[in-house]
């Protein structure tokens, strides 16, 4: 063999092994960077972590029933409570008592899987998506609240599950208790204790209905503060509070303007207080708004009342 030859069969041969060099040395450092990608990600809070385990609360002494539809409601007992705040908007004021016969109220908010149900059930078109920046599936799943709902729809869900929206007065008093906290759980907003604007909470977005423990509510029901917001019967006035009548107020005369309650997942802790009012079209949808129903306090005729956890 020649040198001429020898010397290209060498170069071959360093060629061939340096390449095998080169491609190992590009294995390990992929590997190392999915490593390090992998150590990374598992750093990394996500958008449904989990939160701090709340003091167990014994809501025993407030009795459910299940509404005709299957959903649990939590009876809310007769008496007054405080409505409205003087530390809040304008049309907050003046705070004011309030007495309320008895009544139930869902223990949580309508998932999509159940209003998609309803609408099978009825052959109602299913609600148009509203306005959202990031990818819908993160906000389109069953287990989450129905959104996308006009005041229509949500008084349309809540008649044929046998019940009504809940007035602007019940509302408030669910979620309140009889005396004057901010918040579902008390006066001082908690992280972690609510849905709203940020993800502190655990949730990026929506949170499943119930999701929260510790914002229950003094009755035991969930989501009061933040998640969605929640359609009331009542139609809107900013004055209504200072002629209200003291026994089971039902808003005032009929308007296309209505009220919203709770705050929501965008929104920030202060605009989640309890007695914070919204008033919006009965035509709005938004991918903030959804739903919970009540009834008054007369007993299903088909299911059995039991106590609630």
């Amino acid at each position: 063999m020649s040198m001429e030859n020898k010397g290209v069969l060498i170069g071959s041969i360093i060629f061939v092994f340096a390449s095998f060099a080169l491609m190992i040395g590009l294995l390990v450092h992929e590997s190392y960077k999915a490593k390090k990608q992998r150590e990374l990600l598992a750093s990394v809070k996500t958008e449904h972590r989990p939160v701090a385990a709340a003091a167990a609360r014994d809501f025993s002494m407030y009795k459910t029933v299940l509404g005709d539809e299957g959903r649990e409601m939590v009876q809310i007992p007769e008496g007054p409570f405080t409505m409205g705040s003087t530390e809040g908007d304008p049309d907050e004021a003046p705070e004011h008592q309030v007495y309320l016969k008895t009544f139930y109220i869902d223990k949580k908010e309508v998932t999509q899987a159940e209003y998609d149900r309803f609408l099978k059930m009825t052959k109602r078109q299913k609600p148009g998506f509203p306005v959202f920046e990031d990818d819908q599936s993160k906000i389109l799943k069953p287990e989450l609240p129905v959104i996308g709902v006009s005041w229509s729809d949500a008084e349309a869900f809540c008649r044929w599950a046998g019940k009504r929206l809940p007035t602007e007065a019940e509302w408030e008093k669910a979620g309140r208790g009889e005396g004057k906290r901010r918040y579902a759980w008390g006066d001082e907003f908690v992280p972690g204790h609510a849905n709203v604007d940020g993800r502190e909470d655990g949730f990026q977005y929506l949170a499943p209905p119930g999701a929260l423990e510790a914002g229950r509510s003094p009755y035991g029901v969930y989501d009061m503060t933040g998640n969605v917001g929640e359609w009331v019967a009542d139609s809107y006035d900013e004055n209504y509070y200072k002629k209200t009548p003291y026994r089971d107020p039902q808003g005032p005369e009929e308007a296309d303007l209505k009220v919203i309650r709770g705050g929501s997942w965008r929104e920030t802790s202060h605009n989640a207080r309890l007695s914070k009012r919204f008033a919006a079209k009965r035509w709005r949808t938004d991918s903030t708004i959804g739903i919970r129903c009540a009834r008054d306090a007369e007993e299903p005729k088909r299911t059995p009342s039991r106590k609630t956890s």
